[in-house]
């Protein structure tokens, strides 16, 4: 047996908890549904034996869904960064996102349908943001400005001082 988190990130959902944990889990590997709980009595929110948390895991990451009601939105103030390994894992996590309503920001950024905030992040960029050598920091830097969803290639080769 696990022992349990002592963080949950709590998202705020109106009446959409268990859909958006389910989306969450079916885009991320290494993530499930742990539990769902229904309510006992009516709520300012539901009535008794709707759901009123969903508890899930995103890449082995613990969440909770909350059927909070309406009024309370997300906002850029947080982000959930998930580091990838290659191009193809940062593609297929991104394009998960952004379906179904979902929108492209910039940076690594994006948002989902209920507007949670996302950064899908290859970590060849974060190492490359950290090179010893401050120009080709900068010049990575520069790059990832410009970009939406991260282009590996384009991040290394800006790494490298290649001519883009």
């Amino acid at each position: 047996m696990s022992t349990p988190a002592k963080v949950v990130a709590c998202l705020w959902y109106d009446g959409c908890a268990e859909e958006a944990a389910r989306f969450y889990v079916d885009s991320f590997d290494d993530s499930r549904i742990t539990d769902v709980h229904r309510a006992t009595t009516d709520w300012p929110a539901g009535k008794a034996g709707d759901v009123l948390t969903v508890g899930f895991t995103i890449a082995g990451n613990a969440f909770l869904a909350l059927n909070g009601g309406p009024g309370v939105a997300f906002t850029d103030a947080i982000s959930f960064q998930l580091m990838t390994e290659d191009q193809a894992q940062t593609d297929r996590y991104w394009d998960a996102i952004i379906q179904g309503g979902g929108t492209e920001i910039a940076c690594s950024w994006c948002r989902d349908h209920w507007g949670v905030r996302w950064q899908i992040v290859p970590r060849a960029l974060m190492d490359a943001l950290a090179d010893p050598d401050p120009a080709a920091a900068a010049r990575v830097m520069q790059a990832m400005m410009g970009m939406v969803k991260i282009d590996i290639a384009a991040i290394e080769a800006a790494r490298r001082g290649d001519a883009v």
